[in-house]
């Protein structure tokens, strides 16, 4: 197993100020990743090493450059990427993981009650169905990691976004065209590109007010 040390070096490029206790919890939730990986599919990195950079790093690469606050909606989970790393990194946020799999809610589950972690809603529903089932919930911060289909994602992710939130999603440079086209509604700004592997960005936007 990795340690502290070893962990900082990884995350080096992305110049990230973490905590000890921080990084304790990262090598938990990364041993428990690991571990739960052998039995169901949560991703197809397999090493230590990438996990904290693919996954770890460009997750919080977000706290480089956004300090977020309130309450965060997560779309589509999976293994807790970008909202549960996230969620580490602030520990105060009120995050709520919306994951449809239920091998993949059962983990998220497991990965915050072994890393400490309070204040984390782990929701079944999908995106469309929580935004219908839910009028009057809004979030100050919405993330998706790894995602397509805008045309549908980010109108009803509008629906549960404060007028003055963001929206931050992980995104292939050949993917920024279709977001675009996708999102009159939105204001993006400049693109974020990965320290490692510039192929990945993050796009971070706002409403447009009418």
């Amino acid at each position: 197993m990795l340690a502290e040390s070893n962990v900082r070096a990884l995350l080096e490029p992305f110049q990230l100020e973490l905590s000890s206790s921080q990084i304790s919890q990262l090598l938990a939730y990364l041993d428990l990743l690991l571990r739960w990986n052998r039995k169901i599919n949560l991703t197809s990195i397999r090493t230590e090493e990438e996990c904290v950079t693919r996954h770890f790093g460009e997750s919080l690469y977000l706290a480089r450059w956004v300090k977020l606050h309130g309450e965060l909606l997560d779309i589509g989970s999976g293994a807790g990427f970008p909202g549960l790393a996230l969620r580490i990194a602030f520990p105060d946020l009120m995050t709520t993981l919306l994951e449809p799999v239920a091998k993949k809610r059962a983990f998220l589950k497991e990965a915050t009650r072994v890393c400490g972690i309070s204040s984390v809603d782990v929701r079944p529903e999908r995106l469309e169905e929580f935004a219908s089932q839910r009028p009057g919930v809004i979030f100050a911060t919405i993330t998706a990691r790894a995602v397509g289909h805008f045309n549908s994602l980010v109108p009803q992710a509008l629906r549960v976004l404060k007028p003055e939130g963001r929206m931050c999603l992980w995104i292939g440079q050949n993917q920024g065209q279709s977001l675009r086209e996708s999102s009159e509604r939105m204001r993006w700004g400049e693109q974020i590109p990965m320290p490692i592997g510039r192929e990945r960005e993050i796009w971070v936007g706002t409403p447009k007010l009418d």
